[in-house]
């Protein structure tokens, strides 16, 4: 027996590499994996040292991930586990909120001091013209994210909230709790679990049925399937390439390389979810679907009820609802307002931005005074507007990332006016908009108006056909409406994809810049003239890229029922067929596989 063999590899398993964290798609977590799922199936149903022994696994694989940021993790499990309990033994209102505002506070700071600092710098200096020196707490050059943070901090988050409204009781041990905040498969990307749906499941025996088996085989066979294929191969080969130098490729492969990157980006993450429902599930835990095949949805609202599901029921429940939700308007409402007006002007330059501010506010409230039977409307827009800003700074610290948020918001308001306009109206609008746009292009010619044409010109082409259509009471109409809407809502995430995908992967420290560059350049890029003659010639050099696009694209806008008939019938294979299976998908995923393993992309949040 090697025993330096076998040393080196638990000296490996056991100790932090920052150049090689612990990703499912490496052969060490799938090692790591059995040896914890070996120590599981021999603790069998004694709840307190089952959940001890994952508490200790899943801090451990943290560490594996992001070194001694684990003392953070420790540290928000002991603060919020102590917090809620102090909550829910304080009587009186006035005193268990005291309680909460001091946990949110608690939480927050130390996810804007790892995640915000440079950026509160950079703003800092865009307003006064003065330096600002950041230092890190622990004595290292820069300041360094913890990879996951803004996941366990919104999950403890709404833990404490919870407790506070009453919705669940506090767990009374520190080891049941600290498992719930830190499960391993989903601590670093989700999906953001509740307390009152993972706590219960804490206290219930060990049970794997069959089709259970099947089923959490199934997840992780798929999700290593979109990484590597997918995912990473796109990326790699082509992706990643025409991000970092947009200006050395044509307008033709940056709009291919944005529309790619829609592709890798929920294939990444989705991904990884199903990884993670596969293996929580083999150990008799149960996550929430995260994805419900986002880019079959027909308008901004429905691929927000369909992307990151976790995430946006989060910011439903502990944002959008408190602010005032689609019944009034809060203080909190006014405050992010005037806020993230006041942040306009200042990054602008200029006061135009607020006189632009001031004209909507004032026409807000023109309609709601002639029309009050608007004025839910109005607000519920307002405060959906406001969640998406925030939720698009929680993404990073970018402006890059406010923007996207912004983007979708106006996403979403536009599609909530539009559902209740006049056909008429419709057409009014989007001729006059496509004339301004056409206008824009002859006498102000710049790569945005172009690009934002052609864009306005499918609409109007669209919505013509619509028009039509609908004059003329056609039967096709509402299937072409279904798939006219699919098509534009992939297309307007795809362009605000833009801005996020700039913004990411980039040193806090210099993302601001960076990321505005990145997504200039594309758009002039795409938006200047295009030399057709070069597109043949770039197909067949990318096709193996472009033809797992749209491969992906294809299995993506597959029918539910046929995703759940092979579903079910993979889980119910015998047992020596699935083996089989199992090493055939593993075989072909690992051809795939690049030099250097790439991170999950949501590691970054």
């Amino acid at each position: 027996m090697d025993w330096s063999s076998i040393g080196t590899f638990f000296g490996r398993l056991f100790s932090f590499d920052p150049n090689s964290p612990l990703l499912f798609t490496q052969f060490y977590f799938w090692a790591f994996f059995a040896l914890v799922y070996a120590v599981f199936a021999l603790v069998g149903n004694r709840q307190l040292l089952r959940n001890g022994f994952l508490f200790l696994v899943s801090l451990l694989f943290y560490f594996k991930t992001s070194g001694l940021a684990v003392g953070i993790l420790l540290f928000v499990t002991c603060s919020d586990f102590l917090i809620a309990r102090r909550i829910s033994r304080t009587e009186g209102k006035a005193g268990k909120k005291f309680w909460l505002i001091c946990s949110i506070c608690i939480d927050l700071l130390i996810l804007c001091y790892f995640k915000y600092t440079y950026f509160f710098a950079d703003f800092f200096h865009s307003i006064t013209g003065m330096e600002v020196q950041v230092h890190d707490i622990f004595g290292a050059d820069r300041i360094i994210l913890p990879v996951g943070i803004s996941f366990f901090i919104f999950q403890v988050i709404s833990y404490t909230v919870d407790v506070y409204r009453g919705n669940v009781k506090p767990v009374t041990n520190i080891l049941d709790f600290g498992f719930y905040v830190s499960f391993f498969p989903q601590l670093v990307a989700g999906p953001i679990v509740k307390a009152s749906d993972f706590i219960p499941q804490l206290y219930k025996p060990f049970h794997l049925g069959r089709k259970q088996f099947g089923i959490a085989v199934f997840w992780i066979m798929n999700g290593l399937a979109k990484k590597i294929i997918l995912s990473d191969y796109i990326a790699v080969n082509f992706i990643d390439r025409v991000f970092d130098n947009p200006l050395l490729y044509t307008g033709f492969e940056n709009l291919c390389a944005l529309f790619g990157y829609s592709l890798q980006v929920y294939a990444d993450f989705s991904g990884y979810t199903d990884i993670a429902i596969g293996v929580a599930m083999l150990m008799g835990f149960y996550l929430p679907q995260n994805f419900n095949s986002p880019y079959k949805a027909p308008n901004p609202q429905d691929f927000w009820r369909r992307w990151h599901m976790s995430l946006s029921r989060w910011l439903k429940s502990y944002l959008y609802i408190p602010l005032g939700g689609n019944r009034n308007a809060t203080f909190g409402t006014y405050f992010w307002i005037i806020l993230f007006a006041i942040i306009a002007v200042i990054l602008s330059g200029q006061w135009a931005v607020s006189l632009i501010f001031a004209g909507l506010a004032g026409l807000l409230g023109i309609v709601a005074l002639l029309k009050p039977e608007r004025k839910k409307k109005i607000i519920a827009n307002i405060n959906r507007f406001i969640t998406m800003l925030l939720g698009g700074l929680w993404h990073g610290a970018s402006w890059n990332f406010i923007i996207w948020g912004g983007l979708n918001g106006i996403g979403l308001i536009v599609y909530q006016f539009w559902k209740d306009m006049a056909w008429w109206l419709r057409m009014l609008l989007v001729t006059l908009l496509a004339g301004a746009l056409a206008a824009l292009c002859k006498f102000r010619a710049a790569p945005v108006w172009n690009m934002l044409f052609v864009w306005m010109a499918l609409i109007f082409a669209g919505t013509l056909v619509r028009f039509i259509y609908h004059l003329f009471k056609g039967k096709g109409c509402r299937k072409l409406g279904y798939v006219w809407g699919v098509t534009q809502t992939f297309i307007f995430i795809t362009f605000t994809r833009l801005f996020f995908r700039s913004g990411s992967n980039l040193d806090p420290a210099t993302a601001n810049e960076e990321a505005w560059r990145t997504a200039t350049n594309m758009v002039r890029q795409i938006g200047s003239e295009w030399n057709l003659a070069q597109i043949p010639a770039i197909c067949q050099n990318y096709w193996k890229v472009f033809a797992l696009i749209i491969a992906g694209m294809v299995i993506h806008w597959l029918p539910q029922r046929w995703k759940r008939w092979y579903r079910i019938n993979f889980a119910m294979l015998p047992l020596p067929v699935m083996a089989v299976a199992v090493a055939a998908i593993v075989f072909l995923v690992y051809q795939f596989i690049t030099a250097d393993l790439q991170a999950f992309i949501y590691f970054q949040f």
